[in-house]
């Protein structure tokens, strides 16, 4: 077992991984900017290393500054987070080169899922559904326009090193088609230095279910259920809930097969994520895979009592997994709560925390790096913490979400606190009605 661990992130996923390590007595270290000097993952880290400037360029995404802080605290693992470098091949890479492992994906698993194209052809070979589309990477508009009209419109062009939303753009008809061919090509080229695009074919009111894998060493994987991740704001997303209201258990045990299918085809080691598209007749797409731990993997611990960080660290370190699939016994759902302004179309809005009350009570967990006093940087995601509820059943979890929400106290700086208050309360969602679509109708009261 590892003996020190660097944690290359920051804020609550930070503290995230701090907690297991405390508990497993292994030793860590936070890397931190001049930013965040304050955060509480800086605190209560054995040891703490200043990295750089704000800007995430200089410090969280700095590759020769990471290794060094874990070269001079001797650190013989470093663990990602997420988001930063937890998908860089090239930071996996020079981990392994200057003998530190590197907890999450080799650099050719996050090569081969890191680009969707060459993913999706891989999940074909597989045998997992995939949606029509595209051979790999469209040629030129030429290609596009072809491609588009063998499959139908309506059709998704998608960037293939995307993100985020970015350099994804939904056209309904073939006059549509070059103004969006451009656009996307050159938010990519803007946002990740390639402009490669892919085609699929558009899904009518999806919904977003993605399933948790674990896979080992061994090539031996196993699934921890689903996750409904569908509302969405501009492709973020804001809530997720498991189990999914809905699934059926037979859709739930076939996805669940693709999952481990898919895992166990790629040899894939650690913690990761099948991503699927459901259509209304309750069809399933294989959509991407994140070789990494999810923003919303609290939700899967509550539901089947089981530490994804502990089970991450211990894959990492050759101990080989149990092997059996797990299935939801209770019903949990999380709320991200964003330093942003919902009133004002869900505008940043850092600053200093003045008032911070956190809810608590049986069955609510809060995962967070903010406290009173805290100054919330502006550099950064707006993410300042994750609720979480867990009950018996989905109408419970959700009284207690409102409840939590209703005692969750933070003045100073805007908060989503209110917009998930109302969606707790929205007939839609309380009926578990909802798709991907769902906020293009939500409006603020």
């Amino acid at each position: 077992m590892f003996k020190k661990i660097l944690i290359a992130n920051r804020g609550e996923i930070a503290m995230r991984v701090i907690r297991t390590c405390r508990e497993m007595g292994i030793k860590t270290v936070s890397v931190y900017s001049t930013a965040d000097r304050d955060s509480l993952h800086v605190r209560f880290a054995d040891e703490a290393v200043c990295i750089g400037p704000p800007s995430s360029t200089d410090s969280y995404l700095k590759i020769p500054n990471i290794i060094a802080a874990a070269e001079i605290t001797n650190a013989d693992a470093i663990h990602p987070g997420y988001g930063f470098l937890s998908e860089n091949a090239r930071f996996s890479k020079i981990c392994a080169e200057h003998g530190i492992k590197f907890i999450g994906a080799s650099p050719e698993m996050i090569d081969r899922m890191g680009d969707k194209a060459t993913a999706k052809a891989t999940m074909k070979k597989a045998g997992v559904p995939t949606v029509p589309g595209s051979e790999g990477i469209l040629k030129d508009f030429e290609d596009a326009k072809k491609t588009a009209k063998k499959i139908g419109y309506p059709v998704m062009l998608k960037a293939t090193a995307g993100g985020g939303g970015k350099g994804m753009r939904a056209i309904w008809k073939e006059e549509n088609l070059q103004k969006a061919w451009e656009s996307a090509r050159q938010e990519s080229k803007a946002a990740f230095g390639n402009d490669g695009m892919y085609m699929e074919k558009l899904i009518e009111e999806p919904r977003h279910i993605e399933i948790q894998i674990v896979g080992d060493s061994t090539g031996k994987a196993c699934h921890l259920s689903e996750r409904d991740c569908s509302v969405q704001r501009r492709h973020q997303k804001l809530t997720e809930e498991t189990p999914s209201p809905f699934m059926t258990d037979e859709l739930r045990e076939k996805m669940g097969d693709a999952a481990v299918k898919a895992a166990e085809f790629i040899k894939y080691e650690g913690a990761g994520t099948i991503e699927f598209l459901v259509d209304k007749h309750r069809n399933f797409y294989f959509m991407e895979m994140n070789t990494r731990i999810q923003v919303e993997h609290p939700i899967t611990e509550q539901v089947i009592d089981y530490d994804l960080i502990r089970e991450q660290i211990k894959v990492a370190a050759g101990i080989p997994i149990s092997g059996r699939n797990y299935y939801p016994k209770l019903h949990s759902i999380e709320c991200r709560i964003n330093a942003e302004d919902p009133y004002n179309d869900f505008r940043p809005s850092p600053g200093k925390v003045t008032t911070f009350h956190a809810p608590g009570g049986h069955g609510v967990r809060l995962d967070t790096n903010v406290y009173a006093g805290y100054v919330i940087p502006p550099y950064y995601d707006s993410m300042i913490a994750k609720l979480i509820t867990t009950a018996q059943t989905r109408e419970e979890a959700i009284n207690k979400m409102k409840r939590a929400l209703d005692e969750f106290v933070v003045e100073g700086v805007k908060t989503t606190i209110p917009f998930h208050r109302q969606l707790m309360d929205h007939p839609d969602y309380v009926e578990g009605n909802y798709t991907t679509k769902f906020m293009e109708d939500f409006k603020m009261k």
